[in-house]
């Protein structure tokens, strides 16, 4: 915030007289000693004349949502989202229609939370018309106004409010806040995956989601967005045992209790990719029984990172073993390809990957000692029909 591209993008917004001022996130952590991710402007100045601005002043402008007021200001590798100040004269969903306005309170208004409603200037000073510094510092996750009427506004707010109270909440949550909350958490289902999928992960990645995710279990929260994550015990053994490992898709998989079709759907609901997708699905079901396997065996088949997820989540007690064999595990390659068995006259087809996938599970079992040498030996021998 205090970086010379950041002092250029203000000196160019309020070159012609226009006010600037920081608003949001990027001032609450600056405020709580959190590390500043994005940062954003509000401006009493139309979306148009902040274009002009910024180009004047040489600074790459993009109207990434200029019909909501939104201009991004580019000074490689930084990004600034410059706001101009608004209220909403209808709002539906995710969507709103908006009026400008030169009013801060205005603006301030129609935010979500009491400690995402504040404004500095960049010479540091502080505007808090709700009361959101002493609400940060105190870990209280309040709503501007009526949390009914916020989160009717943008029913994603009602997931906002858990993952705040996840990552800042030092106190239980106002009873009008939970209450709104339970009351509209029938509306969650009509919000896209992408969105529901961006709150979800972000609540995932707290220190310690259980106690929220435990508060939306209790009150009926999930059941409307999620309703096979119900598994609150694998999901406090996975934090507690690698409380650092704060991935959200592992931290989802121990969540849900369902079946591989059940975690695809997951998936699917909540708009994943096919990397994720298909890890997810691993996690919740996998398609061995992990506590059958030798550590090693894990290890070849999934690689380090999944075999450990696996064993913390379906075979916790040897995950000291686990943990042993990954610290001495050097990746070993099988040494035939399918053009070793064509060039012994296999016919292509399922034939050469029935073969291949039987000489690795004979190699693997073998603890990956056989050579090349030894591996051809083998397939000849079932090629010439020999037990």
């Amino acid at each position: 915030m205090a970086a010379a591209e950041t002092r250029r993008v203000f000196d160019a917004v309020t070159a012609d007289g226009a006010q600037a001022r920081f608003v949001g996130g990027c001032v609450r952590d600056a405020l709580l000693r959190r590390a500043v991710k994005d940062i954003d402007i509000a401006t009493d100045a139309e979306p148009e004349r902040v274009m002009r601005l910024l180009e004047a002043a040489r600074i790459r402008a993009i109207p990434t949502g200029i019909a909501h007021g939104t201009v991004t200001a580019v000074i490689a590798p930084a990004h600034y989202e410059i706001t101009t100040l608004r209220h909403d004269v209808e709002t539906f969903g995710r969507h709103a229609r908006v009026a400008f306005t030169d009013d801060w309170m205005t603006d301030a208004s129609r935010r979500d939370f009491t400690m995402n409603a504040l404004f500095c200037t960049i010479d540091g000073t502080l505007y808090d018309p709700f009361g959101g510094v002493e609400d940060a510092r105190a870990g209280r996750v309040r709503f501007v106004g009526d949390p009914a009427a916020r989160i009717t506004e943008d029913v994603l707010r009602l997931l906002r409010f858990f993952r705040f109270q996840a990552h800042y909440g030092l106190t239980p949550p106002e009873p009008a806040a939970l209450r709104a909350c339970i009351g509209l958490a029938p509306q969650l289902p009509q919000l896209s995956g992408e969105r529901v999928q961006g709150e979800v992960f972000r609540l995932l990645r707290a220190a310690d989601p259980v106690p929220v995710v435990r508060l939306m279990l209790d009150n009926g929260i999930l059941e409307h967005l999620l309703p096979e994550a119900t598994s609150i015990g694998r999901l406090i053994f996975a934090v507690g045992a690698a409380p650092g490992h704060d991935d959200p898709v592992f931290r989802l998989a121990a969540l849900l209790d369902t079946d591989r079709a059940g975690a695809l759907k997951v998936a699917e609901r909540l708009r994943l990719s096919n990397a994720d997708s298909d890890r997810l699905a691993l996690l919740t079901a996998p398609p061995v029984q992990v506590s059958s396997l030798d550590p090693r065996q894990l290890l070849y088949r999934f690689g380090p990172e999944t075999a450990r997820d696996l064993v913390l989540l379906h075979d916790p007690e040897r995950r000291a073993l686990a943990a042993q064999a990954a610290a001495q595990w050097e990746d070993p390659r099988f040494p035939l390809q399918g053009r070793d068995l064509l060039e012994l006259g296999v016919p292509r087809g399922p034939q050469v990957g029935r073969l291949l996938k039987d000489l690795g599970r004979w190699w693997e079992d073998r603890d990956y000692r056989p050579t090349r040498e030894d591996c051809l030996s083998e397939l000849h021998a079932r090629l010439a029909g020999e037990p």
